[in-house]
């Protein structure tokens, strides 16, 4: 959005004859543009969020596994016919080992539509495609909770909840993207949800001196992910979300 801004600026200064504003601010975005494509800023919004729960932590008894959707392309999946992941598509994987860690534990995906378009309702749903998907991975139907209705990560925690219905004494994971993971973990626990025990994928960040080089395009995807994320944690804490 800024570089659209910063672009309109450098064109309405050019037609008021401003020349020198246009060069300022083209020479700022140029600047701008050229940092973000050689060094990964980004990381330094994202990773800290990343860091919040440990990778891999040890598991001995798991009663159920939770997956949070977003890591699926409805739409697409859909006009294939077939399973399209998006970046997200690591909390697929992981769940799917899992299940098959601790074959016994119910895995519960949650997930309907987000999308302004599908406001008054999905087509297709994300659970109806990641039912498919976990069918085909050999997981039994027995065992699958779909929950199709949520919007956001707040209704995610409170719908399934009501769908699982867990006992006290019982340990389950959720799976979703590192970053995604504080404000998952927060929202299932105001939900009424404890005890649950984060199992973060889908890392966006790595070592800062790992991501120098020249790659705008997954630099600015990074930053607006961290910025993105930042904003959302704040909005969400005085609704108590």
């Amino acid at each position: 959005m800024w570089i659209v801004i910063a672009l309109a600026n450098v064109v309405l200064a050019l037609i008021t004859q401003r020349r020198r504003l246009a060069l300022w601010v083209g020479g700022l975005t140029l600047f701008g543009l050229v940092t973000l494509a050689i060094l990964p800023l980004g990381n330094v919004l994202l990773q800290p969020i990343e860091l919040t729960y440990p990778v891999n932590p040890p598991l001995s008894q798991v009663d159920g596994i939770i997956v949070l959707g977003g890591g699926e392309n409805v739409r697409a999946s859909t006009y294939w016919g077939q399973m399209q992941f998006n970046e997200g598509g690591d909390c697929f994987a992981a769940s799917v080992a899992l299940a098959q860690r601790f074959s016994d534990a119910q895995l519960l995906f949650t997930g309907g539509s987000g999308a302004l378009r599908d406001l008054a309702g999905a087509a297709v749903s994300e659970a109806s495609v990641a039912e498919r998907f976990f069918l085909d991975q050999g997981i039994d139907r027995d065992r699958l909770l779909l929950e199709g209705l949520s919007r956001n990560t707040a209704e995610n925690a409170r719908l399934s909840l009501a769908l699982a219905n867990p006992s006290a004494d019982e340990t389950w994971v959720l799976v979703t993207s590192a970053f995604h993971m504080p404000r998952a973990i927060r929202s299932f626990e105001v939900a009424g949800w404890g005890g649950l025990i984060a199992w973060p994928v889908d890392y966006r960040t790595s070592k800062f001196t790992d991501g120098i080089g020249w790659d705008l395009t997954r630099n600015l995807e990074v930053l607006n992910t961290g910025i993105s994320e930042q904003v959302t944690q704040l909005s969400y804490r005085p609704t108590g979300r």
